[in-house]
């Protein structure tokens, strides 16, 4: 089996998708990093293109070095990894349709056939009364866990932040029937942090996302240090050796790593080793509800040291919501996503909604 084509089909202006043809006719599909769609789309189709045609699909872990590689020389990680990101999950996906069988199995086998996740909030404008309410209509659906983003993205330690208020109107609307997770992501100084996790510890909040900005890793360990409430980040790491440094100078007490932005499965695998090693439990940053959420629910099935619920985006996404490229979509019940049992993935794409939506470059993203 030999790799014949690899494209990057950016969908609704917005979704980079990726497609890995072979000569025996299987196709393996992938998803990058939304925010990192036109570097992405160069990448792949530019400098990746050329080092993977001809090649062996199953031959992941080489492929996976030769793009690393070549991304080091040619920019920043932070953009270039979630290209490999499209690539590998398209690897992966391909791998198990070959041999017919999920890529759970292909990771070592399952510990469990569901994955909880919590319902995360991606809104900023909500008045916290509002916001509350929409606790309140989500736990009536059966979620147990929300997380909400708090702060001023971009300041720091803003007067208008209202984490706390909302935190409050939220325990008056469902007292402890919910479990509530804090995300600012990296909007306060140490002190401020120190400050409010104090406050959110009374509060009863199960998890402190980037309370500082997330390469600061001297200001983590120093928040980590003084507050019971465990402290999460690594969405905005890209490989293992930087979670290796997360874990050693960070100090935090949850790794949180997404398959799209961290260079894929293949290194998703060797952050989980380190978690692992280090006794340090694990969730996954999750806002992409298709693809990139099949492929991290195959991760979360086989990983026992994933102790937490993962993220699901509650907010309108285009290609889960309007135009469904997903011939089952994975909607989570009563806060539980199933593991997909088909070859790959386990995901049925519509190919023919792909490149329609491919087509589509005048919606304004997030329509």
């Amino acid at each position: 089996m030999r790799i014949t084509e690899v494209e990057c089909l950016i969908l609704a202006n917005e979704h980079p998708i990726v497609r890995v043809a072979t000569d025996t006719g299987l196709v393996g599909w992938g998803e990058c990093f939304r925010r990192a769609r036109v570097v992405a789309k160069a990448t792949i189709e530019g400098l990746f293109r050329p080092l993977l045609l001809g090649a062996d699909p199953l031959d992941r872990a080489t492929l996976h070095r030769r793009m690393l590689a070549a991304g080091a020389v040619a920019g920043p990680l932070g953009a270039l990894a979630p290209a490999v990101a499209g690539v590998d999950i398209a690897l992966w996906d391909l791998a198990g349709k070959a041999l017919s069988v999920p890529i759970w199995r292909l990771l070592g086998g399952r510990v469990r056939d569901r994955v909880p996740c919590y319902a995360s909030s991606l809104r900023r404008d909500l008045p916290p009364v509002e916001e509350a309410r929409r606790v309140a209509d989500l736990a009536a659906d059966g979620w147990r866990a929300y997380k909400l983003h708090g702060a001023i993205p971009g300041a720091i330690d803003h007067p208008a932040d209202r984490t706390l208020e909302t935190v409050r109107a939220i325990r008056a609307a469902v007292g402890d029937a919910v479990e509530l997770l804090v995300d600012v992501n990296g909007a306060y100084s140490v002190h401020r942090a120190i400050a409010v996790g104090r406050q959110l510890e009374e509060l009863g909040v199960s998890q402190f996302e980037d309370p500082v900005a997330p390469q600061d890793h001297a200001g983590l360990a120093r928040v980590a240090a003084a507050l019971t409430l465990p402290v999460a980040s690594g969405e905005s790491h890209y490989t293992h050796w930087e979670f290796r440094d997360l874990i050693l100078e960070g100090q935090v007490d949850i790794l949180q790593p997404d398959v799209v932005k961290a260079a894929g499965l293949t290194e998703l695998e060797k952050i989980a080793a380190l978690a692992s090693a280090f006794h340090t439990p694990m969730t996954v940053h999750n806002t992409q509800p298709t693809i990139c959420t099949a492929a991290h629910l195959h991760f979360c099935a086989v990983h026992p040291h994933l102790a937490y619920p993962a993220e699901y985006n509650i907010e309108p996404v285009s290609i889960r919501d309007r135009w469904p490229i997903l011939a089952t979509p994975l909607v989570p019940v009563d806060g539980y996503l199933a593991v997909p049992d088909g070859p790959g993935l386990g995901v049925e794409v519509d190919e023919a909604l792909v490149r329609r939506l491919a087509a589509m470059d005048e919606v304004a993203p997030g329509l």
